[in-house]
């Protein structure tokens, strides 16, 4: 038995059945389904009623809530109190786009500013798995694109930045505008199992319905690279400057209504008030300040 089955049986008898709390906790009605089981095992004793239609909560399931109600909250309150400086190890995740931008930049202000705090990048880069590692507790700390319906109300969102769309051609291109240049060159897609790249393809489709992805890729440096060459032309979330002149492909602005993605850092509501975490938070900031001046 450990202390999320408790938390699991408090949702339930809060939100009134299996499938609701499956919903507040993070995970599927059968994990919950198999919690139960096992915190029935342990007692010995039945948690629900199980004779009727509707399952109901027996007496001793109160009593257990009861119980372990003001030790969780104990708990609770211990794992989220301010440490007193800013040490020790923190999980930090960054989509891909961003871990060659203002990662790098960040990490050098952390180490500079706060030795004693040991910052892990684990391997991850989408942002879909990164907020169901930061609910499983995984993950500390995420640099991600915040989901078009807004993301869940179990985390905190800080806007950062608010990165525009473009269009990158060729260097030599001849077309002036985005919809000739779309004409003239095949569409090389930015990864279309990303919310990002599903922005970038309604948007080419806005102005050519008939347009059809030649490649797709999720790189930047890669499709960056497949414009310099002639390969074709693309919509992605603006690219770092360096990249851009690197490589000297063309960037064309989408003008005023252009579709842009809103970068923001997340973690848990029960972290809110970290100094480790607000120390990551400040960083990122300062990092995207320094990436954004002209």
């Amino acid at each position: 038995m450990n202390l999320t089955m408790l938390v699991t049986l408090r949702t339930i008898l809060e939100q009134g059945s299996f499938t609701a709390a499956a919903g507040v906790v993070g995970c599927s009605p059968s994990a919950v389904s198999l919690q139960v089981k096992q915190l029935e095992q342990y007692f010995g004793k039945p948690l629900f009623d199980r004779s009727t239609r509707v399952v109901a909560p027996t007496a001793f399931a109160h009593e257990v809530v009861s119980a372990v109600g003001d030790f969780s909250h104990r708990l609770q309150m211990l794992r989220s109190r301010p440490v007193v400086e800013v040490a020790g190890r923190i999980r930090v995740g960054v989509i891909t786009s961003m871990q060659s931008d203002v990662l790098p930049q960040a990490l050098h202000e952390l180490r500079r500013k706060h030795p004693s705090l040991d910052v892990v990048v684990p391997p991850l880069n989408d942002s879909d798995e990164m907020i169901s590692e930061l609910k499983a507790a995984r993950l500390d700390v995420a640099l991600l694109v915040r989901p078009e319906a807004g993301g869940s109300r179990r985390l905190v969102w800080r806007e950062l930045h608010r990165q525009p769309y473009v269009l990158l051609a060729p260097p030599n291109a001849s077309g002036k505008t985005v919809r000739q240049l779309l004409e003239a060159y095949d569409w090389i897609g930015y990864d279309l199992s990303l919310s990002g790249g599903r922005v970038a393809a309604r948007y080419v489709h806005s102005l050519k319905p008939d347009a059809r992805c030649v490649m797709e890729l999720r790189s930047m440096d890669a499709i960056v690279a497949m414009v310099a060459q002639g390969l074709g032309v693309s919509v992605v979330p603006q690219p770092r400057r360096p990249l851009v002149d690197a490589y000297a492909v063309r960037e064309v602005g989408l003008g005023s209504r252009a579709p842009f993605r809103k970068l923001s850092l997340v973690w848990r509501n029960s972290d809110e008030g970290s100094r480790n975490v607000e120390a990551v938070a400040q960083a990122f900031a300062t990092a995207f300040g320094l990436q954004r001046k002209p």
